[in-house]
């Protein structure tokens, strides 16, 4: 894997450039961060001491790496994997999208799936909203089951962020009724929230709307940003982008964010 992580320089990427380094790619430290997996399990998989990686790590490590689609079928065969099929949820990114994050490296955008798994996100998201591994990459666990959640929320937002996600995900399941881990996902969350079941089961109806969120970052404190969803045609893949309105505090406690928040995350 060393030789792929050569191939995408950390620029390209999103990540800062500064300092002096000893090879032009991604380090270690640096493909952990964007596959949103621990450095040591990266380390163990490099020096073959960890053979067995689940398909959402591969699946991960191919986004992180900018893979096409027949280097990631290459990826999953090379891990004793077969790639993700039709029937099942999408997440792959196609180099439309890419670029398109590309070119918004210090605006926080995530890309998550139809089922609200975090697919890939941006260094300055990360830094905005915190690190995310396993289940908790989940929007529609971290809405029901918790988590470390730094979005203010009312009464009235979290009723329609449930709704919403509810809705979204039961959508899911009706168009992939082959993907189990997607009705793995459904299965923990009835079990784990009441309040999920009670919703699933009541068969809610909603949207997602643009929304303004105010989120209290531990390091440059309360920011609020306008908050939209982008759904990308064909792929059945959501972008949310946050954005500050030009001039304000909001915008340069981020503006901010993007140089200390994205630095420490890949110290």
């Amino acid at each position: 894997m060393r030789h792929l992580r050569d191939r995408v320089s950390p620029a390209a990427a999103g990540l800062p450039t500064g300092g002096r380094r000893r090879a032009a790619g991604l380090r270690r430290e640096e493909l952990a961060l964007l596959a949103g997996i621990s450095v040591d399990y990266v380390t163990r998989l490099e020096q073959g001491r960890a053979t067995h990686p689940s398909d959402q790590v591969v699946e991960a490590l191919g986004r992180a790496l900018r893979l096409s689609g027949a280097q990631r079928e290459q990826f999953f065969h090379a891990a004793g994997l077969v790639p993700p099929g039709r029937g099942t949820v999408p997440a792959h990114l196609t180099p439309s999208v890419q670029r398109l994050l590309d070119r918004l490296s210090g605006t926080p955008v995530a890309v998550f799936d139809a089922s609200w798994t975090l697919l890939l996100a941006n260094p300055l998201h990360t830094a905005l909203m915190g690190e995310r591994q396993g289940r908790e990459r989940n929007g529609v666990w971290r809405a029901f089951v918790g988590g470390d959640d730094r979005v203010r929320h009312t009464a009235q937002s979290r009723l329609a962020l449930e709704t919403a996600v509810v809705c979204d995900l039961r959508e899911a399941v009706r168009r992939y009724p082959a993907d189990r881990r997607l009705r793995d996902l459904v299965a923990e969350l009835r079990e784990a929230s009441a309040r999920f079941a009670e919703l699933w089961d009541a068969g809610a109806v909603a949207r997602h709307e643009a929304s303004r969120k105010t989120v209290d970052h531990p390091v440059v404190g309360p920011v609020t940003l306008d908050c939209d969803v982008l759904s990308v045609a064909g792929s059945d893949l959501r972008i949310m982008v946050y954005t500050a309105e030009p001039g304000s505090r909001d915008a340069d406690r981020l503006e901010l964010l993007g140089v200390v928040g994205v630095q420490t995350l890949v110290e």
